[in-house]
């Protein structure tokens, strides 16, 4: 069984060039088996390519790397959080929507009454 697949790719916005696609879970002694097992190691000392254990030994070890991967984790969570919340709350218009339509009101009153625009209340 084959542990990789070339292909010509183009994405759409004029880059085009060639995909190697790896089975992740390949190990063995060739440059790719210790490459993708770099690719699933949690700690830069057991990495095989120095090259590519630098970035995670200074982001676990060194205490700038530290901070700076705190505020990408600390900005990751608050996105995700700003992003469940507008869905939440986008979930619970629709609901409300729904039962207000069920009650008789119209678009236009249900609209007010949600705070969202006649359109997607429509919708």
């Amino acid at each position: 069984m084959s542990s990789c697949g070339v292909a010509a790719s183009a994405d759409g916005v004029g880059h085009s060039g060639l995909v190697l696609y790896v089975n992740g879970e390949y190990r063995d002694d060739s440059d790719i088996g210790k490459l993708m097992h770099d690719f699933n190691c949690t700690s830069a000392d057991d990495m095989n390519f120095e090259i590519l254990a630098e970035k995670p030994r200074y982001l676990k070890k060194n205490p700038k790397g530290v901070s700076e991967m705190c505020k990408v984790m600390e900005d990751l969570r608050d996105e995700s959080y700003a992003e469940g919340y507008a869905e939440g709350r986008e979930e619970q218009a629709q609901m409300t929507a729904k039962n207000l339509y069920e009650q008789g009101l119209t678009v236009k009153q249900i609209a007010r009454a949600i705070g969202f625009s006649m359109d997607t209340v429509e919708k």
